[in-house]
């Protein structure tokens, strides 16, 4: 099958998408240490290791005692392991960056059905003994199980829902089955669509296509998936008669073959259907186009795969069963949500708060917990979704009003290990500009960030804070730590003054998403004012008194002022970067990411009559292509705009965001 028309032009070749995982999960080379054997360190020779041989001083006739110490320090190590309760999950990777995410606990075949036979990476006291990253726990699908299991689920995946039907969930031998029976009666809801989707060599090369577009578009978000492992571990599950008959992606053909001590591992079928599910929503499938056209732009697939992706991962235990592949479905789930706050689907922070749970259930928090994993690319795999779970639980709060479930204190990890730090320092000095070395500014500018946003949803979002307001010391401080963060990051991580044309769609989105999250907390924070006002003038209000008495007034009416001119200001400035997207056509493809900030940002210029409100306007209804809930706020702002002819706050020459840092 052929890629689609939208991504015909490579926002990510195949290539880039692995190197983004490989950045974004590589942790510091760990130190070397002396593993010599005793007859090479008593010659004092180096005791390496050949390809299919063994220590190089056993050919010199040696006598190794290599393996002898190895077999006592495990052993020491398993006596010290049953002292307390623990369980293992393995993660076999290939490469020394590529991470297992697909299925990072693969299950492996148990000798017995009552004692599993799993590898000994990681112990931890909180899993039971034989969890996995499968819900089958101890019992362990064969492929030729898989194989049935995950083409069942693709076809229940891709039948119309019927109203009167509830979904069937099968369990057998260990795994979950997904059966839709009468799923040729209620492909006839879907026409013509319905008719091609009920052919499965067709249905499967769909699959595959909205995997690839996952890929290209979404993973260049988050990259917590080797998408080569992936690849392999979906193709392992389709059978070998119905593979000859696939028109395959080009990249599925070219992802190398990587082999596994466990050859019966799989995709996980929650993580898989929500892959399907990202890739729907950006996919320019012919299906797709089709599908949107009949139903004025909105996708009766794509929601479908998205309420279905959500069934099958409460089926699995996603949000109950704290293993590695659960933190990335979790993960993965939460920004698909509707941001309608009046959609009973829609975000309500359980998925990402559910990721958070399973990260505090596996130690991820703490910094000795380095010691609870041999495999280091699976170490690194959790510790990006840990960072990626903090910014998202802190802007998730700060923009819907939440309770923050990571506080300051619950975690004394730090964005960069020790060797990491001395590398991004070494890199600034030289002036180097490695991807690594932006990853690590990335990080801390968005680290930084958060904390801010964790610190005005904890004092903006209280009952105390409503019925009283806000104390003017809070917004004095988050109005220093905002401009703290300016002075520090804006320059590294924003829309740098000698902006280029010709940016990728990777630079151009990830430079405008830390412009505008770092602009839409002064909106977010006016806004909060505007609502509870300032604690201070309201008690002198409520006792009678004119605000104006008070000795420390005019302090109070100046940092008011400049928060509304902060948030002034940086509702036009999102509006500009707005305005430069959507003409790049990149908000058809941003997954949800300047989302929040570019409402918020037209709400307030819609309330002051700004005309520049049009650009958030055309922003919003390009993103309703892949967020339905998008059209309706920008029609939202159209009629706010409508309604206010004139601004309510003193006018602010606009600064062009691409020629003014």
């Amino acid at each position: 099958m052929a890629d689609s028309p939208s991504l015909s032009t490579g926002f990510t070749s195949q290539s880039i998408q692995n190197t983004l995982h490989q950045v974004a999960t590589s942790l510091p080379t760990p130190r070397k240490q002396n593993i010599a054997c005793d007859a090479c360190r008593n010659r004092k020779v180096k005791c390496h290791q050949r390809v299919g041989q063994e220590k190089h001083c056993q050919t010199k006739g040696y006598p190794c005692t290599f393996f002898v110490q190895q077999a006592t320090s495990e052993k020491k190590r398993g006596t010290g392991s049953t002292r307390r309760r623990g369980s293992s999950i393995s993660s076999e990777c290939a490469g020394p960056f590529q991470v297992q995410t697909s299925l990072l606990a693969a299950p492996t075949t148990p000798a017995t059905p009552t004692t599993p036979r799993l590898p000994a990476t990681f112990n931890h006291p909180s899993l039971p003994v034989g969890t996995s990253g499968h819900q089958s726990h101890s019992l362990s699908p064969r492929v030729s199980d898989d194989q049935n299991n995950i083409m069942q689920l693709i076809l229940y995946l891709l039948t119309p829902e019927d109203p009167s039907q509830m979904p069937t969930y099968l369990s057998n031998g260990g795994y979950r089955g997904y059966r839709h029976t009468g799923h040729e009666k209620n492909y006839v809801s879907w026409g013509e669509i319905g008719r091609k989707l009920e052919d499965q060599v067709f249905r499967t090369e769909f699959a595959l296509d909205l995997v690839e577009v996952y890929f290209q578009i979404c993973h260049t978000r988050m990259p917590l998936l080797s998408p080569d492992e992936f690849r392999n571990d979906l193709r392992k599950c389709i059978p070998s008669n119905l593979l000859a008959q696939l028109t395959m992606p080009v990249s599925f053909l070219q992802a190398p073959q990587i082999h596994s001590a466990d050859p019966d591992r799989t995709v996980h079928p929650a993580l898989l259907a929500i892959v399907l599910a990202w890739g729907a929503k950006f996919s320019e499938h012919p299906i797709l186009v089709q599908d949107r056209t009949e139903n004025g732009g909105r996708s009766c697939i794509a929601q479908t795969l998205l309420s279905k992706s959500r069934e099958v991962a409460e089926a699995e235990k996603v949000h109950r069963v704290a293993t590695p592949d659960h933190i990335v479905t979790a993960l993965l789930m939460e920004p698909l949500q509707s941001q309608n706050p009046n959609d009973p689907d829609g975000t309500r922070h359980f998925w990402v708060s559910c990721a958070i749970r399973h990260l505090f259930d596996l130690q991820i928090n703490h910094r000795s917990s380095k010691d609870n994993f041999v495999n280091g690319e699976l170490k690194g795999t959790l510790r990006l979704a840990w960072w990626i779970a903090v910014l998202g639980d802190a802007y998730c709060a700060a923009f819907f009003r939440k309770k923050c479930v990571i506080e300051d204190e619950d975690y004394n990890i730090d964005v960069l290990d020790e060797e990491q730090t001395e590398a991004h320092h070494a890199g600034n000095m030289n002036g180097t500009s490695s991807a690594q070395s932006q990853y690590h500014s990335w990080m801390m500018a968005a680290h930084t960030m958060a904390r801010c946003a964790r610190l005005m949803a904890r004092q903006l979002w209280r009952p105390v804070t409503e019925a009283e307001g806000i104390p003017a010391e809070q917004v004095y401080h988050i109005a220093k730590l905002l401009d703290n963060w300016r002075d520090e990051y804006l320059t590294r991580v924003g829309v740098p003054s000698n902006f280029q044309a010709e940016w990728d769609f990777v630079a151009a989105v990830s430079a405008c998403s830390s412009d505008a999250q770092f602009h839409v907390l002064w909106v977010v924070l006016y806004n909060a004012i505007d609502e509870f006002g300032i604690r201070e003038f309201n008690d002198a209000t409520r006792s009678g008194q004119s605000p104006s008495r008070l000795v420390n007034y005019a302090q109070i009416e100046t940092v008011k002022n400049r928060v509304s001119d902060e948030a002034l200001r940086g509702a036009l400035r999102i509006a500009g970067l707005a305005g430069v997207l959507t003409s790049n056509g990149y908000l058809r493809l941003d997954p949800n990411v300047l989302h929040f900030a570019i409402y918020a940002a037209g709400v307030l210029l819609a309330r002051l009559g700004r005309p520049e409100v049009r650009a958030c306007v055309a922003g919003l209804q390009q993103y309703g292509y892949a967020y339905e809930e998008a059209f309706s706020q920008a029609a939202e702002i159209e009629q706010l705009f409508n309604e206010n002819g004139s601004g309510l706050l003193p006018d602010t020459q606009f600064v062009d965001p691409f020629t003014h840092s």
